[in-house]
């Protein structure tokens, strides 16, 4: 989308408040681009060092795990999204983009078109290196072993950033979020390379601090810190951008002055930041336990920012209210809800592949499942924990030894009985025999399309299904891919027909105003939502078509019969005119998806889906792989995409219409591992 139209419906989203607060932000950034309000010159630190966010930090791990993946970054290799053990460098050249090989300009970063490619590449990748999860990985090994080796890698790295990175140059300094997270990485790398630390006695140092040298690279290192706490104060996400990234920014902000309480303005970013913090924290998750951009990859990002933002705090005399910590168990209940028995959660929403801080280096390691880890202690649930099954290496980093012992000690919930009605977020849960071996799960979604006004991490899926049985992926949400890749791309992931449930006049139910904003949100409500133990009923509706010519309300009505495993969907399109509509459904990747004369039978493992359809006038059509216009795809993992097999059943109606689609799931033996 070209930058003039972005700029005008950008404008649409903002209200006159915001307005005069980008004015006078544009205002004080050209103040700062001739030199002016900057952090050019830091105050000397004081010697004063927080508790680390957990004491004592454990050493309970395979150490060759770490060590094997620290050695890997020595010899410059590691994984940034689709690049798989790539090799980087060491040290890295920290202004090449990593993924296109363009080499970002060095200028005053506020002033970077960062979503221009021929300028810095593609920024996702960029960022993503530059938020320092290598050092995390070599501190870890030096936690646990001693080995100078990696303790004197962290230093390379980080002298090489400080040298190639200089405030306020290039796109390092054009994102307060990016600040913040590379702050909380050097917190955790800060306290594992020096142990816990305690206040004001004077922290053990490694062999990285010692001596003139170890002195004055710390002191730049220091430097850099109050560099970046002052960029974060003065560029908050503030209004129509307070998704997030301003949560992240709060949470570097504290992390930062929690570690390094060394500077006159600390006390005031501390307490702005545990402020501001706990009431973003408050205000973009309902108090159902759904966070309100409607990401649930976002709702884990948020979820560890406030895990690690409650455990810096809690050991440092920052305290959250009630209000902060119920809020967090309410999410996890929302996981463990949409989370099938082999740890699946569907992909609802954007999705980056991001993580706060990598600690863990566990084969097929669970960033849900990991949460729930986390919350089965923090909020003695025996039901998280048998959602979380085992206390991974992320856990016992953050919560430390003895967390694991009363993880070990909680009696796990026998039977799993999820919540099943979020009103507030707008999901709801059907199905039967939860965390058993047959277990039905379908997933419908009737809320919101994002938050706040431009909803950037939305998809355009009112009313859509998401349905497993016995842990196989049958009815799925396709994911992400990429945020950089082509328009086309971009906007067939996070499309109508992308999801499961019906387009109309191959629209969208809410209109893409550029990469990360929506215009004219389709609003959708629930009408009944009835759950009992043998029958389930659900009907919703949007109004997402209301702009066509001829206006559109789609109704969507679902009962689950438990007894037989059949769901009977009705869609009704309530109009008076001519349209040409879809009803898509797309299945997982391991589906073999045939059809059988007018039905649609889909086949995962011992797990069988038939679906029919009562119409006669929509014709089904099995897609695989492709291009345009888009069908058949799934996306795993950022930035990269597979086929699969979506079931597009088109045609063209008049007038109010209602199609009759019934599925029926047969899983067809006990297997041998069977609870």
């Amino acid at each position: 989308m070209s930058g003039w139209r972005w700029k005008v419906n950008r404008l649409r989203t903002m209200s006159v408040g915001e307005l005069g607060w980008r004015v006078r932000q544009s205002v004080f950034t050209r103040w700062q681009r001739q030199g002016r309000s900057l952090a050019m010159h830091p105050p000397a630190p004081s010697e004063h060092i927080g508790h680390a966010w957990c004491d004592p930090l454990s050493h309970t791990f395979n150490v060759d795990t770490y060590v094997s993946a620290a050695n890997r970054i020595l010899g410059g290799r590691h994984t940034l999204f689709a690049l798989k053990d790539a090799n980087h460098g060491f040290p890295v050249d920290w202004n090449v983009e990593p993924r296109t090989g363009v080499r970002v300009p060095q200028v005053f970063g506020k002033s970077i078109d960062v979503g221009n490619e021929r300028v810095v590449g593609n920024i996702k990748y960029y960022w993503e290196q530059n938020r320092h999860h290598e050092l995390v990985t070599l501190a870890q090994a030096f936690h646990l072993t001693g080995d100078q080796r990696f303790a004197v890698g962290c230093r390379t790295l980080l002298e090489s950033w400080l040298d190639q990175c200089r405030y306020p140059l290039g796109p390092n300094w054009t994102s307060s979020l990016e600040c913040g997270v590379r702050l909380v990485n050097w917190a955790f790398t800060w306290h594992l390379l020096t142990g816990s630390g305690r206040r004001g006695d004077g922290e053990s140092k490694p062999d990285v601090f010692a001596g003139p040298d170890g002195r004055e690279f710390r002191r730049r290192w220091m430097d850099s810190i109050y560099q970046h706490c002052h960029f974060i104060f003065n560029h908050r996400s503030f209004h129509s951008s307070a998704n997030n990234h301003l949560l992240g920014e709060y949470m570097g902000l504290l992390v930062a002055s929690i570690t390094w309480p060394a500077w006159r303005e600390s006390a005031r970013w501390q307490s702005a930041a545990a402020r501001g913090f706990e009431e973003e924290a408050l205000r973009q998750n309902a108090s159902d336990g759904v966070n309100r951009e409607q990401a649930v990859y976002y709702q884990h990002e948020v979820m560890d920012m406030m895990v690690i933002c409650g455990q810096f705090g809690a050991a440092n005399g920052v305290t959250f209210g009630e209000a902060y910590w119920d809020r967090l168990e309410r999410m996890m209940e929302f996981i463990a809800a949409l989370m099938d028995r082999s740890g699946t959660v569907p992909m609802i929403g954007d999705a980056d592949d991001a993580l706060m801080v990598r600690l863990s280096q566990e084969q097929a390691w669970s960033p849900y499942r990991s949460l729930l880890a986390s919350g089965a202690v923090l909020f003695k649930r025996g039901d998280l924990k048998a959602k979380a099954g085992t206390f991974d290496d992320k856990s016992r980093w953050m919560l430390g030894d003895r967390a694991a012992r009363e993880f070990d000690a909680l009696a796990p919930a026998i039977v799993e009985r999820p919540r099943q009605l979020f009103r507030e977020g707008g999901y709801y849960l059907l199905g039967a025999r939860f965390g058993q071996w047959d277990e039905v799960r379908a997933v419908v979604d009737c809320g919101p399309l994002g938050y706040p006004s431009i909803a950037a991490h939305g998809h355009a899926d009112a009313l859509a299904v998401i349905e497993s049985a016995g842990g196989r992926q049958l009815l799925v949400d396709p994911g992400t891919y990429s945020y950089r890749s082509p328009d086309a791309w971009r906007d067939y992931f996070r499309g109508t027909r992308a999801h499961n449930t019906m387009c109309v006049d191959a629209g969208n139910q809410s209109k893409i105003g550029g990469g990360f904003l929506w215009l004219d949100h389709a609003t959708a409500r629930c009408d009944v939502a009835e759950i009992s133990e043998a029958r389930q009923r659900f009907r919703g509706r949007h109004d997402g078509y209301r702009t066509l010519a001829d206006p559109v309300m789609h109704q969507r009505e679902i009962t689950f019969d438990a007894n037989t495993n059949t769901f009977a969907i009705a869609d009704t399109l309530e109009c008076r005119a001519s349209h040409v509509v879809a009803l898509c459904w797309h299945f997982g990747e391991e589906c073999a998806v045939t059809r059988v004369n007018r039905s649609i039978v889909a086949t995962s493992g011992p797990v069988v889906l038939t679906m029919t359809m009562e119409c006669d006038t929509l014709e089904p059509a099995l897609i695989r792989g492709q291009e345009w216009p888009g069908a058949g795809w799934i996306s795993r993992a950022f930035d990269e995409k597979c086929a699969t097999t979506s079931v597009i059943w088109e045609g063209s109606t008049v007038g109010t219409t209602t199609w009759r689609t019934h599925i029926t799931v047969e899983i067809n033996h006990l297997p041998a591992n069977a609870q």
